[in-house]
């Protein structure tokens, strides 16, 4: 494991030297139209994965025209092989939506970005398992097969998980899967738990009558940090040389996730009519867990603290894993609207 953390890190720093130079390019200010009227301007939003849950909000800021009235005209983009952070540093998107632990390891090798709102308030993934597995608590990941997608927080998060109640993940058996599904890997007897975010995967697992035993992280903060998961970046260039796109982007969003919090229906229709391949049941069952997950205890929607930001680097900064980190350069709360 600790080889794969070395080669992730090399393989990031290698793309560093060319974002790095890529990413002062000024951004255009927004094209004037023929009476001086500010016209629409065309920005590109660059998706995590295929659209889901955690994108509602922007699907429904798109259809009820809150972009188009914030002078903006976003185009969705469903990401390819490219990694998110990259892309939006370099200047190829305005926009992209992110995770706290991907975007921390970006900013510690000098990647550009900054996170303009937090999706979801709180973590709501977790270690996920069928409940023949016998997995209830961490002490019994002990000697179970783990489908590893390679990331460089598996290792230190499960073995953080494990020493609170007196094990490590040397105990666990870590196997590759990549971006495999976890319904047919588990299936297939080819491991015992992975990791899931619930709204999406553990709500398709209940749907399709799958008992589950999910060990969730927000359970266990007294083991590991709270993070936010999934985030909205940007790049610091973008917000130096156009902050009024980025604030009306921000914006148009907040309404679009407001609208979610508050009529989860409506919005799950509105993301099923624009992504008609998803499964109409998982949708509405997701969206109306999530609509209490967006906000949750937080002042509004988006908002997001320091103290969460230095908490997890700290996590990484123990493990191991990084050296530094400066958690309030990290995000800001410049653009989200002003609270009424």
């Amino acid at each position: 494991m600790r080889e794969r953390i070395s080669r992730t890190m090399l393989l990031i720093s290698i793309v560093t030297a060319v974002l790095l130079a890529a990413a002062c390019v000024p951004v255009a200010p927004a094209a004037q139209s023929g009476d001086g009227a500010a016209a629409v301007k065309d920005v590109t939003l660059l998706l995590d994965w295929t659209p889901n849950t955690n994108h509602t909000g922007i699907y429904v800021a798109q259809e009820k025209g809150w972009y188009q009235e914030a002078g903006l005209n976003v185009d969705i983009v469903i990401p390819g092989e490219s990694d998110v952070h990259q892309v939006v540093a370099t200047g190829s998107a305005d926009f992209g939506v992110s995770y706290q632990e991907g975007t921390t390891f970006a900013r510690v090798e000098g990647v550009p970005i900054v996170s303009v709102a937090a999706v979801i308030q709180h973590n709501t993934s977790g270690f996920a398992s069928r409940s023949s597995a016998g997995i209830e608590q961490p002490a019994d990941l002990a000697g179970k097969r783990y489908g590893s997608f390679g990331s460089p927080i598996e290792y230190p998060t499960i073995d953080l998980l494990m020493q609170c109640a007196g094990g490590s993940a040397e105990d666990v058996v870590f196997i590759d899967v990549g971006w495999a599904e976890f319904l047919p890997i588990t299936e297939a007897d080819q491991v015992d738990f992975a990791w899931i975010y619930y709204a999406w995967t553990g709500i398709n697992a209940e749907l399709q009558g799958v008992d589950l035993n999910v060990i969730m992280l927000k359970d266990y903060l007294d083991c590991i940090p709270d993070y936010y998961t999934p985030i909205l970046i940007t790049s610091e260039a973008m917000i130096a040389n156009d902050p009024e796109t980025v604030r009306a982007f921000v914006g148009a969003t907040a309404r679009g996730f407001d609208f979610a919090i508050e009529s989860p229906a409506e919005a799950a229709d509105i993301l099923l009519a624009a992504n008609p391949d998803l499964g109409a049941d998982l949708v509405r069952a997701s969206q109306a867990w999530l609509a209490n997950e967006y906000r949750a205890d937080a002042a509004q929607w988006g908002v997001q603290t320091g103290d969460v930001w230095q908490a997890y680097a700290d996590f990484l900064i123990d493990g191991g894993i990084i050296e530094s980190f400066d958690g309030e350069g990290a995000y800001t709360n410049e653009f989200l609207p002003e609270q009424e």
